[in-house]
């Protein structure tokens, strides 16, 4: 598990985000009507794995890959890691 050095810190951390995403992804599986079992057999991940995921955010990249799939989610990755065109976010502060 990742320590949490900075308890009082307002910025997110690696901890928070993960927690966070384990958050959304235990509601979004309970709305789409999967119980953990029924997710992992379909998904191709293992139960352990998803319990893992819900409960302290740890879990490989292609298993959370596979199991966004199968929650139609993988278009939420798109903007991981996307550049940013910083010459041009400058120069639309400077234009009316």
């Amino acid at each position: 598990m990742l320590a949490n050095n900075n308890l009082f810190s307002l910025s997110k951390t690696p901890l928070s985000t993960l927690l966070e995403m384990a958050r959304k992804f235990r509601a979004l599986r309970k709305q789409a009507g999967y119980s953990q079992a029924e997710l992992a057999s379909r998904s191709g991940v293992s139960l352990g794995s998803i319990k893992r995921f819900e409960r302290n955010g740890q879990i490989s990249l292609e298993a959370l890959v596979k199991v966004a799939h199968l929650l139609d989610r993988l278009n939420d990755f798109d903007p991981v890691f996307e550049t940013k065109e910083i010459g041009k976010e400058i120069k639309n502060l400077f234009t009316p």
